[in-house]
């Protein structure tokens, strides 16, 4: 009898670390992860948070972003921003931004973006370099969003082309909108055509 408990709880004790260790270890859920709109950068010093340029119209547009300083023990300065690889886009001259230890910046309050102008458009990818004081330097691919919706007015750009259009397509039947059929579907005007011939 005392054989069969002390087996018992063996396999108990068995069955129970087989499947706490089925857990495994750095999986995604013990990862920081912080939604946003844009990407971030945690390999530097100072994290570089949901970092997108803000476009009311082709060709111009506001850098945004957050910067995280997180030294315990010396301020940090952002520099300069430039361009990777395309020469057509240009970043207005600012003041440096000295972030202080453990301090944020944030570029999306109002008068701390920078004005960015160039050959792009909403929906492109901008290839950028953040410089740091301490030398560090952060590469990065900023995507190009419209001034609509969270990002209505944080362009502070003079732009010259026609302005993006933020009113929403509007459904017109069933949820689905104008002029869109799935693939291999065809509107009701081209079944009655094809019925014709």
């Amino acid at each position: 009898m005392h054989l069969r408990r002390s087996l018992v709880a063996a396999a108990s004790a068995l069955a129970l670390a087989s499947t706490l260790s089925s857990c495994g270890f750095d999986y995604a859920t013990d990862r920081v992860y912080t939604p946003a709109a844009g990407p971030i950068d945690r390999d530097a010093t100072v994290d570089v948070l949901s970092a997108v340029i803000v476009s009311k119209a082709p060709g111009s547009g506001t850098f945004i972003a957050g910067l995280s300083n997180n030294s315990g023990s010396e301020a940090i300065t952002f520099e300069a921003i430039r361009p990777v690889g395309d020469t057509s886009i240009s970043f207005e001259d600012f003041e440096d931004r000295r972030i202080p230890r453990l301090g944020f910046e944030n570029l999306s309050a109002e008068g701390n973006g920078i004005v960015v102008t160039g050959d792009f458009e909403a929906g492109n990818f901008v290839g950028v370099q953040l410089a740091f004081d301490n030398g560090e330097i952060v590469d990065m691919q900023i995507p190009v969003v419209t001034d609509c919706d969270e990002f209505d007015g944080f362009d502070v750009s003079e732009s010259e082309g026609e302005e993006y259009d933020c009113e929403p397509l509007e459904p017109v039947a069933d949820g689905r909108y104008e002029n869109y059929h799935p693939e291999g579907e065809h509107s009701d005007e081209e079944h009655a055509d094809g019925e014709e011939h």
